[in-house]
């Protein structure tokens, strides 16, 4: 049986964990999920099971919760280091645009530990996107002490441009703090927009 300790991962870890875990096998297996809160036990269950695992799940605690995964197979160890290190492909024009240093509306604290969360998921994609824009509040994120600066790293590593409003970095007067990715421009940033075949908003 394998193992998987999730527990005080903030979503979407757990579920990011476990998918890998199931990726590493080469044949059948048995993991073990280990997380704090309901939601995740939702969460890594219904992609388990949409991943042909059989999924049972149980309360062992206060605040503790297993999930076990039985899988049949799974990919190949090199397909899976494919996969883990896939750069954005030729012909990928998916763009994801962050116009703030939160997500959604409401408290403040949990809207900076969505928007943290976000870009880590967005980070373990398949298929990551072709460029990342931020502008307003959301040029604070790419400038040093950000939270979301190895992610963002990583990705810019994999061929994702990474690129933060000008204009934004003067205001917050942060352009000399700019830590991943180049500066661009409203123009070029409308222009990205207006070619994407998708465009992502968290």
């Amino acid at each position: 049986m394998i193992t998987v300790n999730a527990m005080g991962d903030a979503c979407p870890t757990p579920v990011i964990k476990t998918k890998k875990a199931m990726q590493a096998l080469t044949g059948p297996e048995v993991i073990e999920v280990l997380v704090d809160n309901e939601i995740a036990v939702q969460n890594v269950s219904k992609m388990a099971a949409a991943s042909g695992g059989e999924v049972t799940s149980e309360q062992t605690g206060e605040k503790a919760y297993k999930v076990v995964i039985s899988v049949k197979g799974g990919v190949t160890t090199a397909e899976a280091e494919e996969e883990a290190c896939a750069c954005a492909p030729a012909g990928n024009n998916t763009v994801v645009v962050i116009a703030s240093d939160r997500m959604g509306e409401g408290n403040e604290e949990l809207g900076k530990v969505l928007i943290k969360g976000f870009i880590y998921a967005v980070s373990q994609l398949d298929t990551l996107p072709k460029a990342i824009l931020f502008y307003n509040g959301g040029a604070t994120l790419t400038t040093e002490g950000s939270d979301s600066l190895k992610d963002l790293k990583e990705m810019e590593a994999q061929g994702v441009e990474i690129l933060t409003c000008g204009t934004c970095l003067d205001y917050y007067q942060l352009k000399d703090k700019l830590a991943v990715g180049a500066v661009t421009n409203m123009y070029s940033i409308v222009e990205t927009m207006a070619q994407a075949d998708k465009i992502i908003r968290p």
